[in-house]
């Protein structure tokens, strides 16, 4: 079993010796240079934007949801208030500002990458789909984002 701290390496080993264990401590420092920097605070608003996320899935239920289209509501006649599409906005804008800033995190980028895939799949099958078909692209790209957020926020909490 190997234990670090710090830059110190802890080697805990099992020897067998007439029948009974014996731990044996070897401490070896590890390499020079290697040090633990400071956690970027990029990952750890993941958790914000889960949040934005699980929002719009419930927005976009509201606006184009079951219920308008079995009405034949245009969603865009009856779309939400200037101040609900201002923070909506707003929040896509920050959104896609930080899935590009997440690029420069090592740990993270693979999440962003994935993040960013969803959505430029998503946005041409949900540009060239029917009105009555929107909502199931919406619920699904969202779903997929939701995925990798959560992956991404259990990363990056449990590591602090």
């Amino acid at each position: 079993m190997t234990v670090r701290m710090g830059t110190v390496l802890i080697r805990l080993t099992i020897a067998r010796r007439g029948g009974k264990r014996n731990w044996a401590k070897v401490i070896v420092r590890g390499p020079r240079g290697t040090h633990h920097g400071a956690v970027s605070i990029l990952p750890l608003l993941a958790p914000l934007f889960l949040l934005l996320e699980a929002w719009q899935l419930v927005m976009c239920e509201r606006y184009v949801g079951i219920k308008q289209i079995a009405r034949g509501g245009d969603p865009r006649e009856m779309g939400p208030g200037e101040a609900v599409s201002f923070f909506w906005s707003a929040g896509l804008i920050a959104y896609g500002a930080w899935a590009l800033a997440l690029l420069a995190e090592p740990r993270a980028r693979v999440f962003a990458l994935c993040i960013i895939a969803a959505t430029v799949i998503g946005y041409p099958i949900r540009r060239n789909c029917g009105l009555k078909w929107i909502l199931v692209v919406l619920t699904c790209e969202g779903g997929v984002r939701i995925g990798f957020l959560s992956a991404l926020s259990y990363l990056a909490w449990s590591r602090l």
